[in-house]
């Protein structure tokens, strides 16, 4: 029998299905795991057991689904709108915006069956949400509890413009020639230009000397910024001057010759009736596509408005764009990513609009090139660095598309090729991506899991761990910064408390305990928790009622307490304590894969029995360490030292060891590290004293 020492230096591979369990060549078999359940893969190579959530709300609905999106208006302003069955709430720093004793609430045209459809884009104060099955709409922050949800109106101002033309004639030189007027109204909210009003006919000849004519406009249109006015040649309406305010109302015609390439706006009027499926802003336009009577079209509003639909004959560059995508099957255009270039995601293509001998994108100027053929659900994609983030259309797989410059355009791969058991028979239902303390793309599966990929591109590092929470199913996520340091996740867990099938809005903790100063007491590591902090100590944690009849684990002061039983709101301690955290526990464990030996051996060491005699992990500030090469016969590491009596036993750092009971297996070799208490559990490294029997 030979003995080996075998060394895992990182678990930046994350989660690897069996399929590539006979992959040893590959390198991140050298990185993965069989398992990585509630842990976090760092890019830097460690797991960490994910931090717990905090219970914020109920959702509206017991029985009705919500979903989560992000309001983001800086880095430290932000909101979660709870988005649900025609209504929206609004969550903060793990409270509810609360208008008296209720929660603030707005009534919303989407119904439960849509609301996973909603795509929705952000401007300052405005996120404008659109769905092909109703009339896309803006909702404004206009106060603390001041929102509105309005639809959208993509008429231009009306021709309410009150204004005269009268001709001055020189004395006993009789009028020969006739002219027309038009006057428009720009918007001041938005740069929008009215459609024109047209003024009556008046006779004059201009080429007279000290003959004109007068535009004057008469009365102020309310929320106008200036008027423009057009001069009537060879049928058309040409551009000759601005008004700019009621104080200098007046403009003098004196034979100005009108340019032709400037005349009034005609309005688009699709988007009034045929509802847009996507939205998205590129190159100080929004953008619209998806609508259920033209699904390959898209639409751009004019440079620097919200929603002006209006544009010119002839063409200007400064009209709103409208084209049609050529392709070979009639597939909807899914979601709208603005990257270096605009990119169109459908479900069988993905396709990127660039211009053509132009800097920026004009009516004459679109071009547009299939990039691949992979397809897109119609989850909202997240963008990561300069790489777009989807999920497939079929198949269940996440992928992602960046720029590739030997291709010279966008290319796709596939995320999810060594995880594939995750995917392969579940969908993707939400995403959301968050970018401090490490960047991680969560995406909620249809099995009710949530996975989180740690995903650093430029480094080739993409990891994925599952996440589970007893006796509950994650539906939504979203991801906002809170006090601009990290950036925190937000959840929809749909959970049975009290034998009643509720909807939770709860709020993913911070991990603080990684910083040397923090306090032990300080860990978070319960599910739908509470903390409360109390002075002087006590022995009964109160405000509870959501966990009625549960059986939570408990963190006292940093000390682990026995689970108790809530009843009417409360938990009762064996001991007083300051701080507390009470809620669901978590069963955080890593697996490690088949273990295969590098020394001199031509098959790997496969096809022979093994027997793990000890293990050896780096840890950093972590406790409640349990492992073993079976949930069923698992050691726990024993690191009381010199705590006084009372004191719960301080987080340890360093290189453990751990005697494991002997389980001589064929092929395996695999380890367990679980940790099911409310307490932190970092593993850097892990050593295994493998022997190899014949």
């Amino acid at each position: 029998m030979a003995t080996q020492r075998l060394y895992s230096r990182s678990f930046a591979g994350g989660e690897v299905s069996k399929e590539m369990w006979g992959r040893i060549d590959d390198g991140k078999y050298q990185t993965g795991l069989a398992e990585c359940v509630n842990f976090m893969a760092r890019p830097q190579g460690a797991v960490e057991n994910r931090p717990g959530t905090t219970f914020v709300a109920f959702a509206k609905y017991n029985d009705r689904k919500a979903r989560l999106i992000p309001f983001i208006f800086s880095i430290d302003q932000t909101m979660v709108i709870e988005l649900g069955h025609h209504y929206i709430r609004f969550h903060t720093l793990g409270q509810t915006l609360m208008d008296g004793p209720v929660p603030y609430e707005i009534a919303a045209p989407w119904s439960e069956a849509m609301l996973m459809d909603v795509h929705y884009v952000q401007s300052a104060d405005v996120v404008t949400l659109v769905h092909p099955g109703a009339p896309p709409h803006e909702l404004r922050r206009l106060g603390a509890l001041d929102w509105q949800l309005m639809p959208i109106d993509f008429a231009p101002p009306p021709a309410t413009v009150s204004a005269t033309a009268d001709a001055t004639v020189a004395t006993g030189m009789p009028p020969t020639l006739k002219y027309r007027y038009a006057v428009t109204w720009v918007r001041d909210s938005d740069g929008a230009e009215s459609l024109p009003a047209e003024l009556p006919e008046i006779d004059n000849n201009l080429f007279v000397t000290g003959n004109k004519n007068t535009i004057e406009v008469m009365a102020a249109t309310p929320g106008a910024r200036e008027y423009i006015v057009y001069k009537r040649q060879g049928g058309a309406y040409g551009f000759i001057g601005r008004i700019v305010g009621i104080s200098d109302p007046a403009m003098v015609d004196d034979n100005i010759a009108p340019d032709m390439s400037r005349v009034p706006p005609r309005y688009d009027a699709t988007l009034a009736s045929d509802w847009p499926a996507a939205v998205g802003y590129y190159e100080q336009r929004k953008v619209f596509a998806g609508a259920a009577l033209k699904p390959q079209n898209v639409w751009m509003t004019r440079p620097g408005t919200e929603n002006a639909m209006t544009y010119s004959v002839p063409v200007r560059d400064d009209d709103r764009i409208a084209f049609r995508v050529a392709a070979q099957q009639v597939n909807a255009i899914r979601h709208i990513v603005p990257l270096s270039s605009l990119l169109l995601l459908t479900s069988s293509t993905e396709w990127r609009v660039t211009s053509v001998n132009s800097d920026a994108i004009t009516p004459t100027s679109v071009s547009v090139k299939p990039q691949s053929y992979v397809g897109a659900n119609n989850v909202q994609p997240v963008i990561v660095n300069n790489s777009v983030v989807f999920a497939a259309a079929r198949g269940g797989h996440v992928h992602e598309l960046g720029y590739n410059w030997q291709a010279q355009g966008y290319v796709t791969g596939d995320l999810s090729l060594r995880n594939a058991d995750a995917f392969d028979v579940a969908s993707i239902v939400d995403m959301a991506y968050m970018k401090a303390p490490y960047p991680v793309v969560w995406a909620v599966s249809s099995t009710g899991k949530l996975m989180g990929l740690t995903y650093v591109p430029e480094q080739q590092i993409g990891a994925w761990h599952t996440h589970e929470t007893q006796g509950g199913a994650f539906e939504s996520v979203a991801v906002v910064s809170e006090l601009a340091l990290v950036d925190t996740p937000y959840l929809v867990v749909q959970r049975t408390l009290g034998g009643v099938t509720r909807r939770c809005i709860e709020r993913m903790n911070w991990r603080v305990v990684g910083n040397e100063a923090v306090d032990q007491a300080n860990a978070y590591f319960v599910d739908c928790g509470s903390s409360r902090n109390y002075d002087p100590p006590v022995s009964e944690v109160t405000g509870i009622d959501h966990l009625n009849g549960h059986e939570v684990s408990i963190l006292a002061d940093g000390a682990v307490l026995p689970a108790q039983q809530v009843a009417d709101g409360k938990a009762t301690l064996p001991r007083p304590a300051t701080t507390v955290h009470v809620g669901l526990p978590i069963d955080a464990r890593i697996r490690t894969l088949p273990v295969v030996s590098p020394a001199g051996d031509p098959a790997f060491g496969q096809g022979r029995v093994k027997n793990v005699n000890k293990l050896w992990l780096r840890v950093h500030r972590s406790s409640g360490i349990h492992a073993g090469p079976s949930l069923g016969a698992l050691q726990e590491f024993k690191q009381r030292t010199v705590e006084p009596y009372g004191a719960p036993p301080a987080l340890v750092s360093g290189e453990i060891e751990i005697p494991l009971e002997p389980d001589w297996v064929q092929g395996g070799g695999q380890l367990y590290v679980r940790q099911t208490d409310p307490l932190p559990l970092t593993i850097l490294a892990l050593t295994a004293e493998v022997v190899f029997g014949g």
